[in-house]
């Protein structure tokens, strides 16, 4: 027989709700997410303390591709921090218009880069730039909200450039990076400096280290280094515990 609620249970439950309603937020314990009213440019969900920024949708694609952004992030270096080697399988995550994705290309000569997005339209730029290049070592793939649909242990370096910060299941999603990513496999995760107010950047689109560090051991990934190399971004390279 299923039980039934008394009359002297009700002011224990009226008292629950109350508590509830002061709260103004609902947690989902399954998947420790947290949502309450934020940042105008959050989501209202919140992981580990950090407001989920909305994501940069295709409309922003110049922006990626603007011709100051060199200067302003130093690709260059960033790439060099990666020490690719020509035999390296690399997945870029969030690959977007594939700024970085054709300039890891021509490095990894026997090797395969993996350009990973979630939108249609950024996936469709991507196959049209392989075609017109004719690159053979670009494999297009669309991930999910939760996954990278990469197979187990086939990665060598994972790259995400200012993209970790908008992902809507960021647990699920290091979960998914770190099966990927082989024994050795580096994870190389760049974000705006949270520390530093004189980058130009809206706050929810950077992160600090100690955030990063707290999310990515969480995952069971352990940070190797920082380069402070670059000009407004951490570079943090994590690898698997």
């Amino acid at each position: 027989m299923k039980p039934r609620f008394t009359l002297t249970r009700i002011p224990v439950l009226i008292g629950l709700l109350f508590l509830c309603a002061c709260n103004g937020q609902t947690k989902n314990s399954a998947e420790d997410y947290v949502y309450k009213q934020g940042d105008p440019n959050g989501i209202g969900k919140w992981y580990m303390g950090r407001e989920i920024a909305h994501v940069m949708g295709f409309q922003g694609m110049n922006w990626l591709e603007r011709p100051e952004r060199e200067e302003e992030e130093n690709t260059a270096i960033l790439l060099n921090n990666m020490n690719i080697k020509p035999t390296d399988i690399i997945a870029d995550i969030g690959a977007g218009s594939g700024y970085h994705v054709f300039r890891m290309a021509p490095m990894t000569t026997r090797g395969t880069i993996y350009a990973v997005d979630i939108q249609d339209e950024m996936l469709e730029s991507l196959r049209a730039k392989r075609e017109a290049r004719n690159i053979e070592n670009i494999k297009i793939l669309k991930g999910s909200e939760k996954s990278v649909n990469l197979p187990v242990n086939s990665v060598d370096k994972v790259l995400m450039v200012d993209v970790y910060h908008e992902f809507n299941y960021p647990k699920e999603m290091i979960a998914s990076i770190k099966n990927a990513l082989k024994p050795k496999g580096k994870l190389f995760l760049i974000e705006y400096r949270g520390e530093d107010r004189t980058v130009p950047i809206k706050e929810l689109h950077k992160m600090t280290e100690a955030q990063a560090v707290k999310e990515m051991k969480a995952a069971g990934l352990t940070l190797q280094r920082n380069n402070a190399n670059l000009p407004w971004q951490h570079c943090m390279v994590f690898s698997k515990e």
